[in-house]
Parts: C-alpha cells; sequence; structure tokens
C-alpha cells in the first residue's frame, strides 16, 4: 500500500486541535490523521472491508490481516475467500465458485479442492473453530459471522516516509467519534510506535539495503508415464521451466540451473536440505503424464522456511499446446512469489514471449529438440553425438528453427574443445550453426554464448569472444554456462578479479555444477592461490570421485607448484583405468621430471610416447607438461607451436599457466604467446 498523503478531509474529527497537532509535526516524520468520506473509495468500486473473528479482509486492496499482521494467501486462495466471505451462509457449488475464481479457464476440480485446503491452512481452521464447511457432494458454505465495515468511513491512518502505514477503519456505530480524548490517545500511541520505528530504522546502516531477490529452484519432473524412455520428456520440461522462469526480471529472482537441480532426481532428499544445498526460498515439484496426443500437468509451489504449499495446479491439455501451458506456469508462480516481494519488485519478463522463429511449427519437432537437449546435458561421447543426431532430425523437419540450430552449435562446440573430435572439422560446424541460429534469431543467448567459444578456442578472436560472452549474458543473466565460459576466458586474459567474481555468479546458479566449481578451482591455480585450488578440487572429488580427469590434472599441477610432489604422485594413480594407463604414465613424467627424479621421469616418458599414437585425438597437454617436466624446452614449445597450427584449445593459457613458466624466456615462447593473443593486444 502507498502511504497515503496527508489531506484531512472533512469529518467531524477534523477540528482545531488535530489541525494545531498535524501542523506542529515535522514533514518528514511520522503522521497520523483521519479519512473519511472524501477520500473513501469511489461507489461501485471493490473497496470494502470484512471482518470476522481477528481477521480483516480488504477487498481493494486485496490484503487479509490477521490482527495486525499480513496472511500471505495466493491470487486464487484469494479471490475464493472474497467469493464465500460475500456469500456469508450461503451454499456455493464447485462449479459456482469455479467459475467465479478462475472465469476464462477450464480447471480440474482438483484445483478448487487444493485452494480450499490452502486457505482453510492459512485461516489456521480446526475442529472446533471453522470457516469454510464442505457440503458433500455439492460445494462449501462460510459459516463465520461476517461484519462489513461500509464505504466512507472514517480511518486513521498512520504514516511513515519510506516505512509503514497502518489504516485503521472506525465504525460508525461506535461512540468514538465523539470522544475526543480517546481518539488522541490511539493516536499518541501510533505516533509513539512509529516514531520508535522511525529512530531504529535511521539508526540502521544503509549500506547496504535489502535487495529483495529470492532464488527459485524448479526440481526434476516426475516422469509418471511408466516409461523409462520418456524421461528425456520430463527433463526437458525441467529444463524448459527454468528458462521460462529465468525469463523474468533477474534482480528480484533467481533460479538454479538445471544441472545442480537434477541431482536430486529419483532421491527423497528433505526440502530443507534442499534449501540448504541450493541456497533457495523456494521450489517448484511437479510431475508429467502423457500419451500420444495429451499431457497432465501437476505442479506446486512451495515456501521453504515453513514448507508451506502457495500455488498448486493440474493441467490437462493437448501436446500441441505444451509451449504455451509453459508460459502459463511460469507466469502464475511468478505471480504467487510476486505477493511475498511487494509491489514495488514486479516480476516482468527481461525477454519478450517466445518468438515465432524460437517455437517451433509442430510438436514434434519440438520433442526431436527436447531428446537431443537430454542427450547433451549428459556430456558423455555417446550422449553428444545422438544429441548431434536429434538436433538435426529437427533442423531437417524445420529449417527456420533457431534453437535446434543452437542445440547443435553447443554440442560440435563441446565435442571439439573436449577432443571427441578433430577441432579443424567441427568447430567451424559449430559456428556455422550458432551463426544460422541467430541469423533467424538473434536473442538466443545459447547461441552467442557457443559462437564465442569458437572465437575464443579455435579462432584466438578475443575481442568477437568477449563480445559474444556479454552479450549473451545481456541476454539472458541466468544462463550459468555462459558466466562460466566468460569467467574462464577472463582468467587467460590475466583478470582473474573479474574472472573469480563472474565464476562465483556461475555458481550461485549453478551451485552442485561439478564442472562449474572445476573451473573455479582451474582460475584459482592460474591466479597461483595454490591452496584454494587445492581445496576446490578436493570439494569436487568428495563429490563425485569418478569426475572427469580434468579435476585431478588441475590438483596435480596445484600440488607441484606447491611443492607437494608426493601427494602429485599419489593423484597419478588415479589414471589406471585408462587403457593402458596412458594419460598416467604422462603426468608421472611430468611430475618426477618437477621432483627431481630424472630416471623415472625418462622411463615415464618413453612408456608414454610408446602409447601415445593410439589415440588420435590424445592427452597432448599431458605429453606437453611431459617435455616441460623432463627438461626438453624445444620440443614443448614445437608441440605448441603444432597445436596453434591445428587451432588447438590448449593454447589459450599460454599467458597464465604457472606450468610453463620455465618457457617463458625462450624468444619461440614469447612469439607464439604473441600470436595466440594478438586481437587482445589490438584493442
Amino acid at each position: 500500500m502507498e502511504p497515503q498523503k496527508p489531506v484531512v478531509p472533512a469529518s467531524p474529527c477534523t477540528g482545531t486541535k488535530l489541525s494545531r497537532f498535524r501542523s506542529q509535526m515535522s514533514s518528514n516524520g511520522p503522521q497520523i490523521f483521519l479519512k473519511g468520506a472524501a477520500s473513501q473509495v469511489p461507489e461501485g468500486a471493490a473497496g470494502d472491508l470484512y471482518e470476522f473473528d481477528d481477521f480483516r479482509l480488504d477487498a481493494r486492496n486485496r490484503t487479509l490481516l490477521l490482527r495486525q499482521d499480513s496472511v500471505p494467501l495466493t491470487a486464487k486462495a484469494l479471490d475464493t475467500l472474497l467469493v464465500l466471505v460475500k456469500s456469508e451462509g450461503q451454499l456455493l457449488t464447485k462449479d459456482d465458485l469455479m467459475k467465479a475464481v478462475w472465469p476464462d479457464s477450464i480447471v480440474e476440480e482438483a484445483n478448487l479442492t487444493q485452494t480450499v485446503f490452502m486457505l482453510r491452512k492459512a485461516l489456521g481452521q480446526t475442529r472446533d473453530q471453522g470457516y469454510i464447511v464442505t457440503v458433500p457432494g455439492r460445494g462449501y458454505r462460510f459459516v463465520a459471522e461476517v461484519k462489513k465495515v461500509l464505504k466512507g468511513g472514517p480511518v486513521l491512518v498512520a504514516t511513515v516516509p519510506g516505512g509503514p502505514v497502518a489504516e485503521i477503519p472506525i465504525r460508525r456505530e461506535r461512540a468514538f467519534l465523539q470522544r475526543w480524548s480517546a481518539l488522541l490517545g490511539i493516536a499518541a500511541i501510533l505516533i509513539g510506535a512509529v516514531g520508535a520505528y522511525v529512530l531504529w530504522f535511521r539508526s540502521q546502516p544503509r549500506s547496504a539495503p535489502p535487495l529483495g531477490r529470492s532464488m527459485l529452484a524448479v526440481l526434476p519432473f516426475q516422469n509418471l508415464t511408466g516409461d523409462p524412455t520418456q524421461d528425456y520428456f520430463s527433463d526437458g520440461l525441467t529444463e524448459e521451466m527454468i528458462s521460462q522462469l529465468g525469463n523474468l526480471d533477474t534482480r528480484h529472482l533467481g533460479v538454479i540451473a538445471r544441472t545442480s537441480v537434477m541431482h536430486y532426481k529419483n532421491t527423497q532428499t528433505p526440502l530443507d536440505q534442499i534449501g540448504r544445498e541450493l541456497g533457495v526460498q523456494y521450489v517448484i515439484e511437479g510431475s508429467v503424464r502423457r500419451d500420444s496426443e495429451r499431457v497432465r500437468i501437476s505442479a506446486q509451489l512451495i515456501q521453504l522456511k515453513d514448507q508451506s504449499h502457495i500455488w498448486a495446479r493440474q493441467y490437462d491439455r493437448e501436446l500441441r499446446g505444451l509451449l504455451t501451458v509453459q508460459g502459463e506456469i511460469a507466469q502464475e508462480i511468478a505471480d504467487e512469489i510476486q505477493l511475498t516481494l511487494g509491489e514495488q519488485h514486479k516480476l516482468k519478463p527481461q525477454r519478450g514471449p517466445i518468438r515465432s522463429s524460437a517455437a517451433p511449427p509442430s510438436y514434434e519437432v519440438y520433442d526431436l529438440y527436447l531428446k537431443g537437449r537430454y542427450f547433451w546435458n549428459k556430456r558423455t561421447p555417446d550422449g553428444f553425438r545422438q544429441a548431434a543426431e536429434y538436433f538435426q532430425q529437427a533442423i531437417d523437419q524445420d529449417p527456420n528453427y533457431a534453437r535446434a540450430y543452437a542445440g547443435l552449435a553447443d554440442t560440435y562446440g563441446l565435442m571439439s574443445t573436449w577432443g571427441e573430435v578433430p577441432q579443424n572439422e567441427f568447430m567451424p560446424k559449430a559456428r556455422g550453426a550458432a551463426l544460422r541460429a541467430l541469423e533467424i534469431d538473434e536473442t538466443l543467448a545459447e547461441a552467442h554464448t557457443s559462437l564465442a567459444l569458437v572465437a575464443e578456442n579455435y579462432d584466438y578472436d578475443w575481442q568477437t569472444a568477449d563480445k559474444e560472452f556479454r552479450r549473451a549474458i545481456q541476454l539472458d543473466p541466468g544462463y550459468a554456462t555462459a558466466h562460466q565460459w566468460y569467467a574462464e576466458y577472463l582468467s587467460w586474459q590475466g583478470r582473474f578479479d573479474d574472472a573469480l567474481a563472474e565464476s562465483e555468479r556461475a555458481r550461485q546458479l549453478d551451485p552442485l555444477s561439478l564442472i562449474i566449481a572445476t573451473d573455479h578451482a582451474s582460475i584459482l591455480y592460474f591466479s597461483r592461490q595454490y591452496d584454494r585450488a587445492i581445496a576446490q578440487c578436493r570439494a569436487v572429488l568428495d563429490m563425485d570421485p569418478n569426475f572427469p580427469i580434468r579435476v585431478r590434472g588441475i590438483l596435480i599441477l596445484a600440488y607441484l607448484q606447491s611443492g607437494r610432489f608426493a601427494e602429485g604422485m599419489d593423484e597419478t594413480a588415479h589414471w589406471t583405468g585408462q587403457p593402458d594407463s596412458t594419460w598416467a604414465w604422462g603426468w608421472r613424467a611430468y611430475v618426477y621430471g618437477r621432483w627431481g627424479r630424472a630416471s623415472e621421469a625418462q622411463h615415464a616418458l618413453a612408456k608414454f610416447e610408446s602409447l601415445f599414437p593410439r589415440y588420435p585425438n590424445g592427452p597432448t597437454q599431458a605429453l606437453l607438461y611431459a617435455y616441460i617436466g623432463t627438461g626438453q624446452k624445444d620440443r614443448a614449445v614445437a608441440l605448441l607451436q603444432k597445436a596453434y597450427a591445428g587451432h588447438s584449445s590448449i593454447v589459450t593459457t599460454l599467458k597464465v599457466d604457472p606450468g610453463y613458466d620455465p618457457l617463458r624466456s625462450d624468444p619461440h615462447f614469447q612469439q607464439l604467446s604473441a600470436q595466440v593473443f594478438k586481437s587482445e593486444n589490438a584493442k
């Protein structure tokens, strides 16, 4: 409620004493005044107040108070209560209520049942204290005695600039207005209380005002089809809901990324534990069931501080209407969270509704896209290959579906960066798919992010990479991958403070992502904070000891830079599961060389080189470190020059990797570094 302007209406209570009293108050201090008929709601407006027991229901301002405390209600629960209260004592059928509360929608009866349940809970209804009575097979009746406060009645108002407002309606039938001393006494009490609040408020530090930002997690939707092969659909719906809600104002609502929430798939983790682990105030739970033509989606919004269900709906739709219903769910959830944030924080979309270029013309195309994202998120060689096939099938059916091109760009980009396919073959394909997606729809953050990945890891075009990362984050501030990869980019430039800040943003959006945590460890290593890098790697391995070997590599490098050679050697044992221990022998050559155990280093290098040719996209990075560790600087520089000629991503860290320190005085290394970062130096 906005503060009322201190205008005293004509009423029996606006006498000389009150006028003199108000004139003595500071214009910046608390104010008490009467609001009478002249400032009341116009005739015909929904401005009536209803009282029952200790509750006061304000139809105009859509609030329910218990004594002076606000009772949180969802929008539909408040609508239901208003209909029931206005029809005090009358039987309202379920059909009548659903038509009144959901006038433009076809909803299931379960929605009304759930709303009444939440309403009874909010009112504290018990067996002895009933408000809403169920008439079996027919409907509901509100049985508490309701008193209506008439329009035009005077209201006592207390205001504080920037602070709370209190309005106390005064019934005409009371003799209250004739007793000036009582009125002034109440006013004095209110002024004392409000004045105390002002003193307290002014004494508080102003440097860190509350941001009003809530965090939300969309837990994995349950697949109720009974067919595990349909997991892609429920997982896809989860990801789409995250995307829809992430489209809202990220200054006031943050949405946890998919990677973190998928940790809770098929688990019974308590909600309070999820709240602590993800740092969220709200979670959405849901389920999905589909057949050949229809889909049923159930969803509920839970506030974790008391685990109260503040919103629940069930949707039965045809599959071709899936995108529409996703938007409806997202907006209804935003409306409910809005009630807790207050009117000053409007959760409006940052990007517009789904554009025609981003929306598929048929459910079949969208289904192929969901399958592609499902396998892409597996982050495995087979998963990437299957993802590429599904994205390509979606494109074949609809050559103008921008999101399918963005998915294909993401897939080819990661396959190349992770050494699964030849860089020279697939990075150009990733660029082409990203450019095609942006040609159709320039607003796709994923496509801008993929284009940035190609620019930095393949073209060494740092200016373009920076521009594309910034554009992606501008379009979708909640896209954790954009923050993650941009942090990595910044670290390669030696901008470590900026990199760590960007990495922290990614970690807040995706707190359980192991790859984001691993990249954070690499930034700490590049910035020569070795103890912190070791602790971060250990935290990743505590979560998943079998996580990809990249985190082991960072851990070994940090151990060696700290002079902890034995611990670094122990870590190489974790490569023994690889065929012929190829990677392990390379790292052993590096560790033994740095440790000063030359003969053992040479033996490990010989073993490694004998195995290396078996892998066309083999462990070049490990071979490079092995050459450095055994003092073969010329071979190390030659290998880096070859990698640069082949557009390999391993040269992107030349500026900052402490492991390259033995090479920095070499003129050929210096020349190579200048070539790699030429576009950065041109700024």
